[in-house]
């Protein structure tokens, strides 16, 4: 009896120090993100390199191929309540757990997101999917400051990209900040979680393609 208690034992602290271990080797520390599983199809990156800022269209479906590794650090960053930003919230959530990704989520006050920004950076993640009109004009500031950390905006798009920031857009959403309004007319009834979702995959197969900075247009 004594035995099968101390082999008991052990299993739990062993156990423990498993836990332990894989907590401490979590999201203290920035890295280099993993490598993608898999390739995009033919159709989604373009023949020719495009350029920084530019908008492409590629094929639809051309990026079911590819996928982060498992483990792959996401935070989701949202702000407001409008069925819009929580479409596209839950197709992440979706997304993360068919594809075994670390997700983790910020919500932002939509009357003041800056801290909201900050806080999902300083999370060292691999990727922050952002969500929510409200966080375009504030990501815009930050962004440029932080080319470090990588971002991916989900129906909408910043004014000026920078080669950290990577937007996917259709007919219907593109919003690009207060005073910009959108470079189509804009029509909540487009985001729904297929196109969400579809938006979703592009977006991270764009980000894991090295094709950031772009806006990648999916209609």
């Amino acid at each position: 009896m004594r035995a099968r208690s101390a082999l008991a034992t052990a299993s739990v602290v062993a156990f423990a120090f498993a836990l332990t271990g894989c907590a401490s080797a979590g999201w203290d520390e920035p890295r280099s993100a993993p490598a993608a599983v898999g390739s995009a199809a033919p159709g989604f990156v373009p023949e020719v390199r495009p350029s920084p800022e530019a908008t492409i269209e590629p094929a639809a479906g051309s990026w079911d191929g590819v996928s982060p590794a498992p483990g792959y650090r996401v935070v989701l960053l949202t702000a407001g309540a409008d069925a819009e930003t929580q479409t596209i919230a839950r197709s992440v959530r979706d997304w993360a757990t068919a594809t075994s990704v670390d997700l983790r989520t910020v919500t932002a006050d939509e009357h003041d997101p800056i801290p909201g920004i900050v806080d999902a950076m300083e999370r060292n993640p691999d990727l922050v999917i952002v969500a929510g009109e409200h966080l375009i004009d504030p990501l815009a500031i930050v962004s440029a400051n932080h080319l470090d950390r990588s971002f991916l905006v989900i129906g909408a798009e910043i004014a000026e990209p920078t080669e950290n920031v990577t937007a996917v857009d259709w007919t219907g959403a593109s919003f690009r900040g207060e005073g910009l309004g959108s470079a189509s007319d804009y029509d909540p009834a487009t985001f729904t979680p297929e196109r969400t979702g579809d938006a979703v995959r592009a977006g991270v197969a764009a980000v894991l393609s090295d094709l950031n900075g772009l806006v990648i247009w999916i209609d």
